[in-house]
């Protein structure tokens, strides 16, 4: 059977109190310590104040994005004035400038059919006079209704899937947050059983204080993890 030392290893490998701050967004000193200025550096962490970034958005600029989504992220995802600053910072978004030779080419294409359908069909103006065509000779570009209609049940089941795939990752981290606790009491359950029962003799009382140091060790990571997830107010005294 393996000794207590072994397993106190492992346990202080898994559950020790310093890799709680994995569940933490790293402080400013130690991000800007650990960010290096080269382009082929994995370090994350924001940049050195001195540092220029030669790309502010897309897949350049990964490596100085945080890499944890605190409860206080999920508050202001989740808040009712979202859709207001949504709007108010759409232009500067990554996700916008990075499709913006996309969103042009969509929009060129549907100004372009606009103009020549107004000048080969006529059009009506904003106080409903109707003009007749400039150039009646060409014809005008339109699609039949068919297709979008036969499309329309696909685009519901892509709306379903999406629905059930987002409640998919939900209940998967119920399901991993409940083998969190079963595998922590788990971890104290070997630990009372393997140590002082492999022919070794122990004092009861040193026994007793290092399982009570195993079960401390094993409650900072679950509180850890619960602080990471809930706001400071959910805490238990």
């Amino acid at each position: 059977m393996p000794s207590f030392a072994k397993v106190a290893s492992l346990l202080l490998l898994a559950l020790s109190t310093p890799n709680a701050g994995a569940f933490a967004p790293p402080s400013s000193s130690t991000a800007a310590k650990n960010a290096v200025p080269s382009s082929t550096s994995v370090d994350m962490g924001p940049p050195l104040p001195d540092v220029i970034l030669a790309e502010t958005y897309g897949e350049g600029s990964r490596k100085y994005r945080r890499t944890v989504y605190t409860h206080n992220e999920w508050v202001k995802h989740r808040a009712s004035d979202r859709f207001i600053r949504n709007l108010s910072s759409m232009v500067n978004s990554g996700v916008y400038k990075s499709l913006a030779k996309e969103v042009f080419a969509t929009t060129a294409v549907a100004a372009f059919l606009c103009f020549w359908n107004a000048l080969t069909g006529g059009y009506t103006d904003l106080d409903g006079v109707q003009h007749a065509a400039v150039i009646s000779a060409l014809p005008q570009l339109t699609l039949p209704l068919t297709p979008f209609t036969l499309l329309s049940p696909s685009l519901g089941l892509l709306l379903v899937f999406r629905t059930n795939s987002s409640y998919g990752r939900w209940d998967e981290a119920r399901k991993f947050w409940g083998l969190n606790i079963n595998h922590t009491r788990d971890l104290n359950r070997m630990a009372t059983a393997w140590y002082g029962h492999d022919g070794q003799v122990i004092d009861p009382e040193k026994r007793a204080e290092d399982l009570r140091q195993i079960s401390l060790f094993t409650w900072a990571f679950v509180r850890s993890m619960k602080r990471h997830l809930s706001p400071p107010s959910e805490d238990e005294e």
